[in-house]
């Protein structure tokens, strides 16, 4: 009733920015569908289209829906994006959301932290939009899953020759990417998947469209199969406090320096390691250069969707692309190399795979928006999720984000 009613008394606009970070990103946080059903559910929400010639859902998509396109949005209350806007095409004084790419205090954005606070800008970041227990609410990490899983199957059948699969990028939808899957036919691997969030739960449903069951972290380290098999493994199975085997998972987030790994056993049983975990800088790594090198040593095809640069997988030891997802780490001389030979790793870490699926991913964003925020941003936000997720307003950090302070000023 609260959020009908302000609606009632005031008109909001929002605007759909054009994508203009170099390269060009194809995902939109509102697709036409769901602009057409908030325009709706709130009768005075209008909602305007910057025009792209590279956008995955065309001008005449939006317009076949009944979005007004407009070039020059200045005149909107609220300005949504997907990367980071340009700092010289921020607009003073203006509410925007979009991934800043700045609450880590990232050199490359120094700039644009400075612009956000210098225009007086209201900067809310997706990744910041949380619910009152602190959980992300929104994010693409489902579909870095999808594609990543999809890339270290794709991989796997490069290194020995068993399969050539359409890249996801070249589908048109997730649709045509899964009618690719029905087209392998995998030996009895064994699949390793680490996480328990969003992103591992999107490789498990790639897992599943291939109908790859599913073993016990126990059985996957015991038993052999006749048919590929995947085992998920938590904190609990990879990580352990020495001499300590009452397993903490609350302790482990708040000081993961205490740990060590315990994933050796399992690089001596997986084939295809799926990375898809989150990782804590002061996290010990899954695995040593010098693990790399034991006889039994038996992992050959890692799809590191985690990416993070000499992290938690040291055979990641740069970011892939989609033209290009693959490369070799060669295991003699911890170097690149090429990607399918003998003594290489086979190593997948593009570090934008939702952009592989840009349609499926933007309407899987848009849906969370409209259910998860959408209601928030309108109405009277009793949860404080907007005011949560604001890093800064009227020239000025808000509390919470004042650690930036070095960085933004």
């Amino acid at each position: 009733y609260i959020c009908q009613n302000f609606l009632i008394m005031t008109k909001i606009k929002i605007g759909v920015l054009r994508e203009e970070k170099s390269p060009p990103d194809m995902r939109v946080p509102l697709t036409p569908l769901i602009c057409a059903e908030l325009t709706k559910q709130y009768p005075n929400l209008e909602i305007y289209v910057q025009p792209s010639p590279i956008r995955c859902y065309h001008d005449s998509e939006y317009t076949a829906f009944g979005v007004t396109l407009k070039e020059d949005l200045s005149d909107c209350d609220i300005l949504m994006g997907v990367k980071e806007v340009p700092y010289d095409k921020l607009i003073q004084g203006k509410k925007y959301f979009f991934f800043s790419h700045t609450i880590k205090k990232q050199p490359h954005n120094t700039k644009l932290m400075h612009a956000l606070i210098s225009k007086q800008i209201e900067m809310i970041d997706y990744e910041t939009l949380t619910d009152k227990n602190h959980n992300r609410i929104i994010g693409f990490g489902r579909y870095a899953g999808v594609v990543g899983a999809y890339n270290g199957i794709l991989g796997y059948g490069y290194k020995y020759d068993l399969f050539r699969l359409k890249p996801a990028y070249q589908c048109r939808d997730r649709a045509e990417m899964e009618d690719e899957l029905k087209r392998v036919k995998l030996p009895n691997i064994k699949i390793a998947l680490t996480g328990g969030g969003r992103v591992a739960n999107g490789a498990i449903e790639t897992l599943s469209a291939l109908r790859i069951r599913k073993v016990t972290p126990e059985e996957f380290l015991m038993s052999s199969f006749r048919e590929p098999v995947y085992c998920q493994l938590n904190p609990r199975d990879y990580v352990e406090r020495e001499g300590d085997h009452n397993f903490d998972l609350h302790d482990f987030f708040k000081h993961p320096e205490h740990f060590t790994s315990k994933f050796v056993p399992y690089t001596k049983e997986t084939d295809l390691f799926i990375s898809a975990h989150y990782w804590d800088p002061r996290s010990p790594k899954m695995f040593t250069t010098d693990d790399i090198k034991a006889n039994d040593f038996h992992i050959s095809v890692i799809a590191d969707i985690t990416c993070d640069i000499d992290g938690s997988v040291p055979t990641t030891i740069r970011s892939s692309s989609i033209d290009k997802p693959f490369y070799g780490y060669n295991m003699k001389t911890d170097k690149e190399d090429l990607a399918f030979t003998k003594d290489t790793i086979c190593i997948m870490a593009v570090d934008n795979l939702p952009c592989e699926l840009p349609r499926d991913s933007s309407d899987d964003f848009g849906k969370d928006l409209k259910e998860r925020v959408i209601p928030h941003l309108l109405g009277a936000d009793a949860d404080k999720v907007i005011e949560r997720a604001t890093i800064c307003k009227q020239g000025k950090l808000t509390p919470a984000f004042e650690y930036l302070s070095d960085y933004a000023y």
